[in-house]
């Protein structure tokens, strides 16, 4: 993990987490678990091998990892231990709600059933919620190096699953795989009811066109990273108007591009963009939500009140409830007003 004193203020703030691959949260220790459970030799013999062996510096080298981890990852009660591993860690954290991707592509293109990651998943939720008190939803990402076709199947599948699965997203390597590529099964995943949100990484080739896309063409709720939206005022003053937010990743950031962008963070909230601070894949880069919050307070010289206001940006462009949408929102008021 992250060297970073969280402090109470941070601790306690209630969070909402929108930017969160739970194939991320596969920690070493629990990698080493399930590869016992299923009989898979790892190429490293303890934890710490496995924790020094991250070495990335850039999105591609990251990949690599993360997909090699999740070939422990063979079973419904696996799946069902790597989210709740995560729950356990965030309400420590005070997470109160989490819109999680998850990546269906990635298990069944190596022989794992549909059934098995979303049927793992939804128990856990259905235990975090028991358990913690919280409340969360799926979003089911595509793999953009992967063919529109294999897309359009995933999402074929997902169907009879639809009222267990809230939106859709688009994430893997960016490179050479514009938001325009899947177009058309975004456009009947929205016919079939589900929210879109899709990856826009930071300092990409091409980036200020893929969030073009995303924002004329494919018409997204929100954008995942987006930060490089700050060098096209056009693009960013039709975010601000249509109130579509961001889902900031500080730490993440700092592995894959040249710094954390928390200069980003504070010019978008300042010009009105519902910004938020997510961990992205928190195993791999070492900081959970509460860690990106304190790197903003500690790297951008931010105050309380404005920790407390992008905690509100999260719910504020959450796909919850209004109901509960509300009932967050009073959360994180009350907990201001006493800090």
């Amino acid at each position: 993990m992250t060297d970073i004193q969280i402090s109470p203020f941070v601790a306690g703030l209630p969070k909402v987490e929108l930017h969160l691959h739970i194939e991320g949260t596969l920690e070493p220790e629990l990698k080493f678990e399930l590869a016992r459970r299923n009989g898979i030799e790892l190429a490293h013999s303890t934890a710490e091998e496995v924790q020094a062996s991250y070495a990335f510096d850039d999105l591609p080298s990251f990949l690599t990892a993360y997909y090699d981890g999740m070939n422990v990852l063979q079973t419904s009660e696996d799946f069902t231990d790597l989210a709740m591993a995560y729950f356990r860690r965030v309400a420590e954290q005070n997470v109160r709600h989490v819109e999680m991707f998850f990546d269906p592509q990635a298990h069944t293109s190596r022989g794992v059933s549909f059934d098995a990651v979303i049927t793992g998943l939804r128990r856990a939720q259905i235990e975090a919620e028991r358990q913690f008190g919280i409340t969360s939803a799926l979003i089911m990402c595509f793999l953009r190096d992967f063919q529109a076709e294999y897309a359009m199947a995933t999402l074929l599948e997902s169907l009879r699953y639809r009222e267990w699965i809230l939106g859709v997203g688009l994430d893997s390597d960016e490179n050479g795989n514009p938001p325009a590529k899947f177009a058309e099964v975004f456009a009947r995943a929205k016919a079939e009811g589900y929210l879109l949100t899709m990856h826009c990484d930071v300092d990409i080739p091409g980036s200020i066109e893929h969030i073009r896309q995303v924002i004329e063409e494919i018409g997204v709720a929100r954008i995942d990273h987006g930060t490089n939206i700050v060098e096209n005022p056009e693009l960013l003053s039709v975010i601000v108007e249509r109130g579509i937010g961001l889902t900031s990743c500080p730490i993440s950031n700092t592995w894959v591009s040249d710094g954390s962008k928390v200069e980003l963070v504070k010019r978008l909230a300042e010009a009105g963009v519902k910004i938020t601070l997510n961990s992205d894949d928190p195993a791999y880069f070492g900081g959970y939500i509460a860690e990106n919050f304190q790197r903003v307070a500690d790297e951008g010289g931010v105050d309380e009140a404005f920790l407390a206001q992008l905690s509100r940006n999260a719910v504020d462009i959450s796909w919850a409830p209004a109901v509960l949408k509300a009932q967050l929102r009073a959360e994180i008021d009350d907990y201001a007003a006493r800090a």
